[in-house]
């Protein structure tokens, strides 16, 4: 029997989990904004949809993925489709919202998991937890939340940054981030679909929270590059954007993915990462 997944904002993670699921096993309608992504998403394994636009189908959909960014009035699948939602909840198999890390704030370096309370500290993790709220509260729906590290993958991360020029290694005593390779999420989301847990939180992220520097100077030296000049944070140009992320400095726990779902990670450390981009199977 096909399954049909709805996936909202059909984005680099949800382009990598369509490709992951059997095309004899499921259907893929995945949104964008823009319709000069429609040939990006149908090569995917996906049915494209401009969205906003005409209003969805549900019919017949067993599985929803959301990765929509919320804004400060909130998730915008729910501002248009909360009320058929909830009215379909007993319709769904599974339902997975892509949050982020954010939603933490910023712990000094210390660990976090799924039990810390989101504290956000930046306004886009204060739109999520938000936005994770707006869907926990619908009855009834099997909501699975997926709280992202900073992702990376083929054609996101420092190699093509490397190639451009001016990249710069921002030096932050004690600063760390957690990552997770793009195959890990679609890894962790399909897993997820077949083992449903309606109201788990994942952390999702690989094991080795490192300096933002480390990952550019080994991507670097993998290319045979010189080493990116570094600079202080203190002293770097940076947008506002970009200061807030070094405004948050914690280590994120991922047990949670391994121990409940099994996942074995494809790539558990930048280095595996870094080493599987530069020689592509």
């Amino acid at each position: 029997m096909t399954q049909t997944l709805f996936s909202f904002g059909h984005g680099y993670s949800a382009r990598a989990v369509s490709r992951r699921l059997d095309p004899t096993a499921w259907r893929v309608i995945g949104t964008t904004r823009d319709a000069k992504q429609l040939e990006t998403i149908r090569a995917s394994g996906a049915d494209p949809r401009v969205w906003p636009g005409d209003r969805p189908d549900l019919d017949g959909v067993t599985h929803l993925l959301i990765s929509t960014a919320p804004t400060a009035e909130g998730d915008p699948v729910l501002a248009e489709l909360q009320h058929e939602i909830a009215a379909r909840a007993k319709q769904f198999k599974w339902v997975g919202y892509l949050s982020t890390t954010a939603v933490y704030g910023d712990h000094q370096g210390g660990w976090v998991d799924e039990t810390t309370p989101p504290a956000p500290t930046a306004e886009r993790g204060r739109w999520r937890v938000h936005a994770e709220t707006q869907w926990a509260e619908i009855p009834g729906l099997p909501l699975h939340i997926f709280r992202l590290a900073g992702i990376y993958g083929p054609g996101r991360g420092p190699f093509s940054k490397l190639k451009r020029g001016g990249l710069r290694r921002i030096i932050k005593p004690g600063q760390v981030f957690s990552r997770i390779h793009v195959d890990d999420i679609a890894q962790v989301l399909t897993t997820s679909m077949a083992r449903p847990n309606p109201g788990a939180i994942y952390n999702v992220c690989d094991d080795e929270p490192v300096p933002p520097q480390d990952v550019i100077g080994y991507a670097a030296e993998l290319q045979g590059l010189p080493l990116p000049p570094a600079v202080s944070f203190d002293e770097a140009d940076l947008t506002p954007m970009a200061r807030s992320f070094y405004n948050e400095n914690k280590r994120v726990r991922n047990d949670r993915i391994k121990s409940e779902l099994g996942v074995s990670l494809l790539y558990p450390n930048y280095r595996v990462g870094l080493e599987a981009l530069m020689n592509p199977s």
